[in-house]
């Protein structure tokens, strides 16, 4: 077999553009929310898993927090139930919550689990209720009319915010060869699960453990401007002008809420990242450029 000398020398190029970067984050922990894309196309699927089995082999200590909305409607769907909506947040009923469960602590977790060990790592799924790791209280929203004389509590079941988190259970796996996956599923004071957002999990995880970087995988390749170009190196007052003007709408929203809470909570960085392109984590983490959106406090 004849050396291709280009090929080889972009390998090692590659290599030793990384060494600065995996020398810089040894040893620190990273919080990654793995959703979308990622989550459902295969070839995508297994360069995730490999880029996490990667980074633990270097002496970063990963801890991935995943979504599974469509693989819930899906479910959903097949039992002859209506998925409904309010305000981006599913409406989750005693059944719905049971689908829930079964899906993002089970079938999605687990396939994450079995596709990083498959690639060599050593990954353990959780949800919230294992180690008592996430404390949730309810969610509820309130909605102004002006008929009425106070605003309407609107209830929309077993949807919860974070309350607080105990890490002990993340610290000792990260302290060892596993890597943590996990549901967003957390348990309440009552005993009840709550359904909460992964991405608000992954920055609520990523403040208690105080993560180098908090990673957020998306559909997009990051904050576009109105003229789709990618935006880094975001501030909380570039971030205010940006909604007020218009260019972060909608389902970014929250995300770039999320984002920034975890900033200022002492996070020192936090990526919106491409999912939609493969080893895009790495290509984030170990190159000189990097891809996606830079949001710091």
């Amino acid at each position: 077999m004849t050396l291709d000398k280009d090929a080889a020398m972009n390998v090692a190029q590659v290599l030793t553009e990384a060494l600065p970067y995996i020398q810089r984050f040894a040893g620190k922990t990273l919080v990654i929310k793995y959703g979308g894309n990622a989550m459902v196309d295969d070839e995508l699927k297994n360069s995730f898993a490999r880029d996490v089995v990667l980074m633990k082999l270097v002496g970063i200590n990963p801890v991935i927090v995943h979504g599974g909305g469509p693989q819930i409607g899906k479910l959903l769907e097949r039992i002859g139930k209506e998925s409904k909506f309010f305000q981006g947040m599913r409406v989750t009923d005693s059944e719905t919550m049971d689908v829930v469960e079964m899906v993002l602590g089970g079938l999605v977790n687990k396939e994450i689990v079995n596709l990083i060990n498959q690639h060599g790592g050593r990954a353990v799924g959780l949800t919230g209720k294992d180690g008592d790791l996430i404390r949730a209280r309810k969610l509820r929203f309130e909605q102004n009319a002006p008929e009425m004389n106070a605003p309407e509590i609107i209830d929309i079941g077993h949807v919860g915010e974070v309350a607080s988190i105990d890490s002990g259970v993340l610290e000792m796996l990260g302290n060892s060869d596993f890597i943590p996956v996990i549901a967003p599923i957390g348990v309440g004071e009552d005993g009840q699960s709550y359904n909460i957002n992964a991405d608000l999990v992954a920055g609520k995880l990523a403040e208690v453990l105080q993560a180098e970087k908090l990673i957020l995988l998306t559909n997009t390749g990051g904050i576009l401007d109105k003229n789709d170009n990618v935006l880094t190196g975001l501030g909380a007052e570039q971030v205010s002008e940006l909604i007020a003007d218009g260019t972060i709408y909608g389902g970014m929203l929250p995300k770039i809420q999320c984002a920034l809470d975890a900033a200022q909570g002492g996070v020192r960085a936090v990526h919106i990242i491409d999912g939609r392109m493969k080893h895009s984590v790495l290509l984030e983490l170990f190159t000189d450029q990097g891809i996606g959106t830079l949001i710091r406090a």
